[in-house]
Parts: structure tokens; sequence; C-alpha cells
């Protein structure tokens, strides 16, 4: 697993594991009483799944599990970015409680641009739930209704967060060294 690129360990398996289910519970008692039917989690491809198994295992209500893909370009001889849709919804939100759950926000702007997205579909609620929280790099505003931890500016891998599709695997995460992006 190259542990010499590892730094430190930010976040132990039990650490990890004790914040989902708090967050779990905390989602059972906020959506529990508001949905009156079922939730539907839509995890944000690749990142959030392995966050997204555990969570739905400490969630007590009636849930459906979509997913989304999105990707970020450039585009090309230009200053400004966009986003697409790499994998869209199986079923529709309309008229439903959507809880998207994310592994890492960071800037917000993909996040924002997904919640333009799915708001446009017609839920009866959306809220976002993430894992780990980056406060200092948020450009978009954003309310954030579940959040595991904050964390700080290192490059962090594990618990479904890579380095260049590595690394997901780990049950705790921590940061790596080296030229990160791209090495």
């Amino acid at each position: 697993m190259y542990p010499e690129r590892f730094e430190r360990t930010v976040f132990t398996e039990e650490e990890i594991a004790r914040r989902v289910w708090e967050l779990g519970a905390c989602i059972t008692a906020d959506l529990g009483g508001e949905s009156g039917g079922t939730v539907t989690l839509v995890g944000m491809l690749k990142g959030s799944f392995i966050f997204l198994a555990d969570l739905i295992r400490a969630i007590d209500l009636d849930l459906r599990v979509d997913f989304m893909a999105i990707s970020s370009y450039q585009q090309a001889g230009a200053s400004s970015s966009g986003v697409r849709i790499v994998k869209d919804l199986s079923e529709s939100v309309y008229g439903r409680d959507v809880l998207i759950v994310e592994d890492i926000i960071d800037t917000g702007l993909t996040l924002s641009y997904i919640l333009r997205n799915l708001r446009e579909r017609g839920p009866r609620q959306i809220r976002v739930c993430t894992l780990l929280d980056r406060k200092a790099r948020r450009i978009a505003p954003l309310h954030i209704d579940y959040s595991g931890f904050e964390v700080g500016e290192e490059y962090l891998v594990g618990y479904g967060l890579d380095h260049l599709q590595r690394w997901r695997n780990l049950r705790y995460i921590c940061s790596i060294s080296g030229d990160v992006p791209g090495s």
C-alpha cells in the first residue's frame, strides 16, 4: 500500500465508525418524523460509496439508494470550467425526501451544481450529508445538514477517498505526502 507516502492517520477506523453511527442516529431522528415514508439517499460516486454503505446501516428508516457521478472539466482555451453528469439517477426524485451523501465537500462548486440540478426535479426536500467538510476552501455558500468531521488542507486518502484511484480501500483516513495530485 506504499505506507512510506502516508504522513499520519487523520481519523482511525474506530473514530469513523463512531461518527457514522452518530450521523445515522441524527438523520433517523430528523427525517423519521418529517419524511413520513421513504428517504432517497443519493451517493456521489466514486468517493462516497464506502461511507454510504456504512451510513445506510446506521439509519433506521425506509431507504432507497441511488447514485450520481459528476465530472469537472476545464474548457480548452478558456479560463472557466464546467461540470457534467457522467452517471445520472436511475429513478425520479419528484416529491421525495432526498439526502445527498458526499465523501468530502471542498469548494462546494460541484455540490452547488448538483443541488441546482436536483431541485429542478421537484423533490419534497433535499438535505446534504458529508463525511468530511473542508470549510476553509469553500467558495460557494452552502448549508450542510450533517457533517462528520471538519478537515484542513491536507491531501487525504482512505475510506473511499483516493489518489489516482489508489488507497480507497483503507479502513482509516490518512494524509499523504509527495507531489500531490498527479504523482
